[in-house]
């Protein structure tokens, strides 16, 4: 795949699907698939929502000042383990996502992929991703190729605009966004 940077890629998809809107830049497991697929109706807003509570405690317990906060963060050291046993398990029976750079918003994704495709700019699909590193399953969110480009040695940019969605999902998901993007900005004070 290419190596270029986000700030390196000039698009009209890109302010369409980004300006004015909070997004992030980061790599996740996560693939495109061209059709229309069967979306549990209600699965990404219920994933997305019972994350925000898991991090949103994770928070909270931070600044416990019952004097039981470390054995809160006992409890929860074991519950991550077990969700990282059990995320290998479940790769080992599913189709693992390939890492990849995407661009996120509320309105839309764009995917980097590592081999050109052949679908038209209007086309239907699925983006399918895995919104948090801590947890082995994955979101389907139906969307539509707004624009697509070549990234250098057969590789492409997918703009991919989000079909519409329900007013819950669409919270949810801007909620995650918010979390990602928090996240981002601690990261990147502590590395300076």
């Amino acid at each position: 795949m290419s190596d270029q940077r986000p700030s390196d890629i000039h698009h009209p998809a890109e302010s369409e699907l980004f300006d004015e809107t909070l997004s992030c830049d980061l790599a996740l497991p996560a693939e495109f698939r061209l059709g229309s697929a069967v979306i549990r109706p209600g699965s990404a807003e219920t994933l997305l929502r019972s994350v925000a509570l898991v991090e949103d405690a994770r928070v909270d317990d931070g600044h416990d000042e019952r004097g039981d906060s470390a054995q809160l963060q006992r409890l929860e050291a074991k519950l991550d383990l077990t969700m990282v046993l059990l995320g290998r398990l479940v790769r080992q029976s599913t189709q693992e996502l390939d890492l990849r750079p995407l661009r996120w918003s509320r309105r839309g994704i764009r995917l980097q992929l590592g081999t050109r495709t052949g679908a038209p700019t209007g086309s239907l699909g699925v983006i399918r991703l895995q919104p948090c590193d801590w947890l082995p399953d994955h979101i389907d969110l139906p969307v539509s190729i707004l624009a697509k480009a070549a990234s250098g040695a057969g590789s492409c940019f997918l703009w991919l605009r989000f079909q519409p969605m329900s007013e819950a999902l669409e919270m949810a998901l801007e909620r995650h966004l918010f979390r990602l993007h928090r996240r981002q900005v601690a990261e990147s004070r502590r590395s300076r």
